[in-house]
This record gives structure tokens, C-alpha cells and sequence, in this order.
């Protein structure tokens, strides 16, 4: 019985964004270590000339990469921030002030709230899931809508790690395989 409780307690603990209070967690600073492409990101500026269609294809292709490892370096500079309701500082964020400061900060906007967020971009399978692309949850129990994002630092065969900011750990990074995020998923969109 105490089990099935503490059970229960740890799951409405883990709410996310759509939460309406904040909650203080003691940092607890967490180094990841996500590998790093060692080949300059063209400025979005700067115009790449290729004369091949193909060749075109996979620089623009390399060039998103390039700017997602951007975005994600951008994002992990956060682990550790406790998790904060409307917050978009390191003082506290919560899951969409931490991805509209990562690509904020990169000259990429976003909209504000995770549900905004869900309908930019396009829909990709999750088999087709790659670093730089948002995640979408629902974690709610009463409403069914779309109230969490994160944001994908790596791929590693079937196990797909995202940095977000949850409310009773902050700025985390977490997998999709773990139990509660894999049940709370909803989607993936690429917006880059």
C-alpha cells in the first residue's frame, strides 16, 4: 500500500509546463557530454554556393545539423536551472522558455507555450527523429492537450535523449525510453 502511494506521489510530481505553480528543486549540477561536429556552421547570412542539386541538398542538410548542435550546446549551457512557471532565465524556466531562449539566441523564434510551439514546424515519425527536433508530451490527466516540450541532444539507435525543464528536477536531460515520457509522448516536429 505505501508503495502504490509513493508510486502515485512520485507521478503527480512529475507534472510539467502546464503546472500552475512553481517548484524549487536544490541544483544538482549534472555534466552531459554531447559530441560536438567539428565543422563550422556557416552564418545564416552567408550564402553557399554548390553548383550540384545534390551536393546543395546534403550542405543545407549538414548546415541544419550544424545549427542544431548550436541550439542544443545552447540548451545544456541551462542543466541544472530549477524549474520555474513562466521563467526564462537562468534564475528558472520552464519547458518552453527554455526552448525559445535556445533558439532565441540563435536568431530562430518560437512562440511561447509548448502547445503553440507543437504546431510549428512539420510532423516527423519518431523513427526519423534527429538532433534539433521538438518533442511534444502530455502529461496532464484532466486535459488531454499538449503541455511539454524538449528538445532532441542525441540519437543512439532506438533511444532518443531530450533536454527539458521539468518540474521537480529543472533543466534535465531524460530519454524516451524512460517509462513516463514514453507514455506521455504525442510528437515530434522539425522546425529547423
Amino acid at each position: 500500500m505505501i508503495r502504490k502511494v509513493s508510486f502515485i506521489a512520485f507521478l503527480f510530481l512529475m507534472a510539467s509546463c502546464g503546472s500552475s505553480k512553481s517548484t524549487t528543486v536544490t541544483h544538482v549540477e549534472r555534466k552531459v557530454s554531447v559530441p560536438r561536429n567539428s565543422v563550422s556552421v556557416p552564418n545564416n547570412r552567408e550564402e553557399i554556393s554548390i553548383s550540384n542539386s545534390t551536393e546543395m541538398a546534403d550542405a543545407r542538410s549538414e548546415a541544419s545539423f550544424n545549427f542544431a548542435d548550436r541550439i542544443i550546446n545552447t540548451a545544456l549551457e541551462y542543466s541544472g536551472v530549477r524549474y520555474k512557471y513562466g521563467g526564462t532565465s537562468k534564475d528558472g524556466l520552464d519547458c518552453s522558455g527554455l526552448m525559445m531562449i535556445s533558439f532565441g539566441e540563435h536568431d530562430y523564434n518560437l512562440p511561447r507555450s509548448s502547445s503553440q510551439m507543437a504546431e510549428e514546424g512539420k510532423k516527423v515519425k519518431l523513427n526519423e527523429v534527429a538532433k534539433g527536433d521538438l518533442l511534444f508530451f502530455c502529461t496532464g490527466r484532466r486535459n488531454r492537450k499538449i503541455n511539454h516540450v524538449g528538445l532532441v541532444v542525441t540519437t543512439e539507435g532506438d533511444e532518443i535523449k531530450f533536454i527539458h525543464s521539468s518540474t521537480s528536477r529543472g533543466v534535465i536531460v531524460s530519454s524516451l525510453r524512460e517509462g513516463y515520457w514514453n507514455s506521455a509522448f504525442v510528437k515530434a516536429t522539425r522546425v529547423l
